[in-house]
Order: C-alpha cells, then structure tokens, then sequence
C-alpha cells in the first residue's frame, strides 16, 4: 500500500472510529475503567477489619506482627492493545476480514483511552512479536498505531498467543486493562493468560466470521488453510460433515471461554456480521453492574 492510500485509509478510519468514541465509548470507558488500577503505596499495622488478603506476609515474618498493603487508585491508566495478525486474520467472507474488523474496534478503544488521558500501546503477533509500541499519549501516537494496524505484514504464518503474552508480561511492568483480538485459533496459553491475568485486566475479543461457524451448502468445496497451506475437499451437501463442522467449532468457542474463566478474564465473542459497538457497549454495562 502506497502512502498516500493508506493516509486515505487511516483517515476514514479515524473519522468513523473518533466519531464513534466521543458519542458511545468515552463516557462507558471511563466509567468502566477509571481508577480500577490500583498500586502499592505502604503498609501499616493490621487493623480489625482489615482484608486478610491484603496481608503482607514477609513483613509480618520479619517483624512477628500482622502487616497489611495499602494501595491507591492510579490516576492514569495504560490500555494495551493485543492483534493477531496471523493469515487467518486475513478471512472473511462478509463485509471486512477480520482484520479490518480488529482495527477499527482497536481505533475505537484507543480514541476512548486518549479521551480519557490514558497511555495506548500495541504488540502485533502471529507466531512470533511483529510489531511493539510502548505505551504513551496523544493523537499522533494513536494514528501511528493505526497506520501499523493497516499497513504491518505479518513475517510469521502460524499463531503463537503464548510466546505473545509471554512477550506482554516481559515489557508492560505497570498494571494495565490488555484487549486481546484474535480467533484463538492457537494451543498452550493457558498459563501465560493465567499468568498475566493476575496481574493486569484482560478482555479476549474472539473474531470470527459466519463460515467458520457454519459451514453453507453449496456442494463440493476446496478449502485452504491460510497458516498451513494445507488444501483439501469438502462435500458441504453432506449433513453429517455440516453438522461435524459446526460442532467442533462450538468446541472451539467453549473452550476458549473457559480458559479465560480459568484465567479470571473477560472474553467477548463476536461475529463479523454482528455489531461490535452492541457487543462493547453490552461488555462495559456488564462491569458497571459487577463493579
């Protein structure tokens, strides 16, 4: 893509993106997330009431008295965004691949955090780190991340989530609220996300698109697996190989739902033919309520 193309790019996106934030995003991100960070500040002598949780256990050891943390609320947060940009985020078969379909939602969360004063941050993966942005502030780095988000090629074919989570916890020290977007079409994170869950807040934002989840009739097919390359037929007429199909899809979604309910996190699960604005706006009115 030449530069004037995807300056054209980057400005529709910023334009249907920046609008969409400031009239639904903004004031749901704030609330949501705003001041749900919390850092170490001091400890003190343990007071009756006090969560038992909170006990720091080697200065109560060092001093054979019950000690407890005390933290403060953060006054800026720090939003990672988290894209797989492996070949199979190049399907679709509706309106956007998902890829496209990732930028924008990622466009939308990075105008509500900048709106909010908050540092953004990227990390492109596939099977290896293609891409990392530190975290930092203003309207120029958020376009810059969205020129990355249009433009990055992906040098690996394959995925590999765990080495990318592996790769979070190593640079991002500081608590952060991390969206994963990806189809979650990988194996052994389930530690990693484990992992890092307990030390930031992490959203999964599972792409995917209309076929993946049922397969069409419409006869002899060939199929191709973009990170593979492996080739082969299907006979889509046949309602047993439907019905396989679909099912072992719906495995793959429960499945990866209950690794983050392992992992304590959030996952939204979303079809490229379905609204991401209700499904963020349903996901931010869910924390309102569990706040």
């Amino acid at each position: 893509m030449d530069t004037a193309e995807l300056l054209k790019k980057v400005r529709r996106i910023e334009i249907k993106t920046r609008s969409i934030s400031k009239h639904l995003f903004s004031g749901e991100y704030h609330s949501t997330f705003k001041g749900r960070g919390m850092s170490f500040s001091e400890v003190r002598p343990y007071q009756y009431g006090d969560d038992v949780r909170n006990i720091d256990w080697n200065v109560t050891a060092r001093t054979h008295e019950a000690f407890v943390k005390i933290y403060e609320e953060e006054r800026e947060l720090t939003l990672m965004l988290m894209a797989d940009i492996s070949k199979s985020a190049y399907f679709g078969t509706f309106e956007q691949k998902k890829r496209e379909w990732a930028t924008e939602i990622c466009a939308v969360l990075a105008f509500s955090a900048i709106a909010n004063n908050d540092k953004v941050g990227l990390i492109l993966f596939s099977d290896e780190i293609e891409l990392f942005i530190p975290p930092k502030k203003g309207k120029q780095h958020i376009l810059r991340i969205l020129r990355e988000l249009i433009n990055t090629e992906a040098k690996g074919k394959g995925t590999n989530l765990g080495e990318a989570l592996q790769f979070f916890n190593n640079v991002i020290k500081k608590r952060s609220i991390a969206f994963i977007l990806s189809d979650f079409r990988a194996s052994d994170f389930n530690q990693p996300l484990r992992i890092l869950g307990n030390k930031h807040d992490l959203i999964g934002l599972q792409l995917f698109d209309p076929i993946e989840e049922h397969l069409p009739d419409i006869g002899f097919i060939q199929t191709y697996d973009m990170e593979s390359g492996q080739l082969k037929w299907l006979d889509t007429s046949d309602q047993t190989i439907r019905a396989q199909y679909q099912h072992e899809f719906q495995d793959h979604l429960l499945a990866t739902k209950d690794i983050f309910n392992k992992s304590q996190s959030d996952l939204i699960q979303l079809r490229t033919d379905q609204s991401y604005i209700e499904a963020l706006m349903a996901f931010f009115k869910k924390r309102l309520k569990a706040a």
